[in-house]
């Protein structure tokens, strides 16, 4: 059984590659496989298991292609079946130093000017200018304001020889006032160009998927094995030239593979997945190594953090097999602005940070450049901290079920109802992933307040679910009985399907009517018996993930079912996203189907923007290998009853963890967008044009709207878009439904009025007034 070459879909298993068209071929490659399984058997009865190599064959559509350089077959003893073949296998395939703990992999030192990066280095902060380059004063003050904001490196757009020339005056004038950060091209389309900047800057972006093949027009392409091997001549001929030139003058290079923009060759080969984003880069770097050249990065860009997280793992797995230590350059391409951007940011990049991958980061950010810097020294200084921690309090386990190659959450059981039920319990969770809200008894005394905060909205003056309420709150006080206005407030928020879960302690003191008791393991017996108490209906959990793997036993044994777990790491000491893999992993093995939901404490958090950054990287860390079903996020109600007391309101937190389960493509509660940071490509203000369109469009969930300056990586960056709002000429705009252009050369004033009609016309449009009403009227029947 060989694992997955080069051309094997990623994750899969099979005899195919065995077979070939050729039926006299397949006979005789079918009899020498199952003589191979022979061999392999009895050399693993008497020597064990050792990596093998091996060519294979296999089929991509029609076509017939032989998978070169093929690696990593394995023969694995004591499988039964297929899937528990592949769980075995995953344990073999390594793409960090540790899945136990945070440890930075190693790797060499790439010099960048007087910058180096590498794993003996901190992490490099970049961004890149918005301006010009051809305008050379704007863009020597950008890079000196960003170079005063703290960046180590910046980057710059070099489209045309015009702006090749300038950049060796922008780089003799920043040295000249004393600023000696390092320039990077930014090169698309043009091989000339990237010869002629290399004089002057410090180091090379070349994107793998335009470099040769030049602009993107999505033509289904058919390439054999022949025509393959072609095209990989013709790019050795093409990039050769630089990598020699950049080996003499001592520059970096960026490999630097964009989702949105790979290759007919590539897409014909592995489609739009990360496997072809990894072999698209390591086509070039096989170049470079050819020629002795060393000093070059990688990158692993994608708009969707899960297919970024993914292929940057697998772009890590590819270099441990062939012995590789380039460092890793970290990004969300096209991340968007605000809060959006920052969180879809700080899950792919933090994600990969706590399993010690990366070595320079930039936040793309549909803003200033100078802004982008901060949330890139937050990240980076998350990420130093994990490296410095002495002491792990998470006990022993081993990895050995999640895997890391692929998207797929957990299966669980939502909350059902049953007879004999006062109240409808099914509304506690959500099936795409579900919104926690912490509240006290003194905000039930204020209702429309509490009302508004949890997102709710009103039907006849009766408060119901909308699209983005709070699915349960955790009821840190109970009102008094006497309170009349608080208790009829909790009454309808259980009445309008809100679950209210209070901890089993404060339950013994002030009885809730239908309410979920939240307990912890301690409060379960040897046995695993439980009893609900204060009016209680239904039980939770709650972990702190320092259980010991006794005390997980006695999930397996409980006589209660619990609806959902509240994960809720307490001590600093403990790594959250290792810590938390250990917890599903336990809960795996046991068969349970019990929901969980991460408790993140804002404790100590003093800014907003580093609450996000934080809540992404250490939750969305989880979220992204399918690890959670739901979020809270608030004070630690176990310290603190008032949450009064928090320094953030109650409706920033619950549209934040909406904003997290959106940004780790879960649950769907506003239009999603899609925007690059802009460059001196940008062909319209960028900011001031997303935010118009978001104004329009930004009240439709499930919608999708890729908002892109230029052509570099529109259409193929709008993958996941619905709809697509693209800089095509100077004061003119095009339109797409998917990759697909439908309107050309609209003018800039015209154009988001265009693209309402444009969604009407696909029937995804609805108006603002109605969409609060048609979820009410929804919920109501749901109720």
């Amino acid at each position: 059984l060989l694992l997955p070459s080069r051309h094997t879909h990623i994750g899969s298993l099979t005899m195919a590659p065995l077979l070939h068209r050729n039926g006299r071929q397949g006979a005789r490659s079918l009899i020498f496989g199952v003589f191979g399984v022979a061999v392999a058997m009895f050399l693993i009865a008497n020597y064990g298991t050792t990596p093998l190599s091996a060519s294979v064959r296999g089929k991509v559509g029609s076509k017939s292609y032989r998978c070169r350089n093929a690696r990593n077959a394995l023969l694995t003893p004591g499988a039964t079946s297929t899937e528990s073949l592949e769980k075995k296998i995953i344990q073999y395939k390594k793409y960090c130093e540790d899945v136990h703990k945070t440890v930075r992999r190693p790797t060499r030192t790439v010099k960048v000017g007087p910058v180096n990066i590498g794993s003996e280095h901190p992490i490099a902060v970049q961004t890149m200018t918005t301006t010009n380059t051809h305008d050379v004063q704007a863009s020597v003050d950008q890079c000196m304001q960003v170079a005063d904001a703290g960046a180590d490196i910046v980057r710059l757009t070099v489209q045309g020889k015009k702006e090749a020339n300038a950049c060796m005056e922008i780089k003799d004038q920043l040295l000249k006032r004393g600023y000696d950060i390092p320039l990077v091209a930014d090169i698309h389309f043009a091989p000339a160009v990237a010869m002629q900047v290399a004089d002057a800057f410090d180091k090379i972006r070349i994107n793998p998927g335009n470099f040769y093949d030049g602009r993107k027009k999505f033509d289904e392409l058919i390439y054999d094995e022949k025509s393959y091997a072609e095209e990989l001549e013709n790019i050795e001929e093409v990039f050769t030239p630089l990598v020699e030139k950049c080996k003499r003058l001592g520059r970096a290079m960026r490999i630097g593979t964009n989702h949105g923009s790979l290759s007919a060759r590539t897409l014909c080969f592995y489609g739009d997945t990360p496997q072809g984003m990894v072999e698209s880069a390591m086509e070039f770097a096989r170049i470079c190594r050819k020629n002795d050249y060393h000093n070059f990065v990688f990158s692993m860009k994608a708009s969707n953090p899960l297919v970024m997280v993914q292929a940057y793992r697998l772009l890590a797995h590819e270099m441990y097999e062939n012995n590789w230590d380039y460092p890793l350059h970290l990004g969300v391409t096209e991340a968007g602005e605000g809060e959006d951007g920052r969180m879809k940011s700080a899950i792919g990049i933090g994600a990969l940070l706590a399993d010690g991958l990366g070595d320079t980061i930039r936040v793309s950010l549909t803003e200033d450049p100078h802004l982008e810097i901060e949330p890139c020294k937050t990240l980076a200084g998350l990420a130093e901290a994990r490296y410095e921690r002495k002491v792990d309090k998470t006990p022993k386990w081993k990895e050995e079920l999640r895997d890391w190659q692929s998207y797929q959450r957990r299966e669980t059981d939502l909350p059902e109802q049953r007879e004999g039920d006062d109240l409808d319990f099914r509304g506690l969770l959500h099936r795409d992933g579900s919104v926690l809200s912490i509240v006290d008894a003194e905000a039930l005394s204020n209702p429309d307040q509490l009302y508004s905060d949890l997102g709710c909205q009103f039907i006849l003056g009766l408060p119901f679910k909308d699209i983005a309420t709070s699915d349960s709150i955790l009821l840190t006080s109970v009102p008094d009985k006497d309170n009349e206005e608080a208790q009829r407030t909790l009454k309808r928020l259980q009445e309008g399907n809100v679950g209210v879960l209070v901890r089993a302690e404060t339950l013994k003191e002030s009885p809730v009517e239908n309410s979920v008791m939240v307990a912890k393991l301690s409060d379960v017996s040897e046995d695993g018996s439980v009893e609900l108490i204060g009016g209680a209906k239904r039980l939770a959990l709650e972990l702190d993930c320092l259980e010991t793997d006794e005390e997980l036993e006695k999930l397996s044994k409980m006589s209660i079912k619990p609806e959902m777990i509240l994960l809720n790491p307490k001590d600093e000491d403990v790594s959250r996203v290792h810590a938390s893999r250990r917890i599903f992993q336990t809960l795996e093995a046991s068969g349970s189907r019990v929901p969980i939901v991460h408790y993140f404490r804002t404790d100590g958090e003093d800014s907003a923007e580093k609450l996000v950054l934080r809540v992404g990287s250490d939750t969305g860390g989880l979220l992204v290998d399918g690890l959670g079903d739901g979020v809270v996020i608030g004070q630690d109600w176990n310290k603190s009853p008032k949450v009064a007391e928090s320094k953030f309101d109650l409706n920033y937190l619950r549209t934040t963890s909406f904003g997290l389960l959106q940004g780790c493509r879960m649950r769907s509660t506003k239009t999603e967008f899609v925007s690059c940071p802009s460059c001196g490509r940008t062909l319209f203000d960028l900011q001031e044009t997303t935010q118009a369109i978001a104004e329009r469009t930004g009240h439709l969930p499930g919608v999708a709207i890729a908002i892109m300056g230029c052509i570099v990586n529109g259409p193929g960056e709008m993958a996941d878009a619905d709809f697509g709002y693209v800089g095509g000429a100077p004061g003119k705009v095009d339109l797409y439904v998917g990759k697909e252009m439908v309107k050309k050369g609209i003018p800039n004033a015209e154009a988001c009025d265009a693209l309402v009609d444009l969604i009407k016309e696909h029937g995804r449009w609805v108006d603002p007034k109605d969409v609060s009403e048609d979820a009410a009227k929804e919920d109501v029947v749901s109720a």
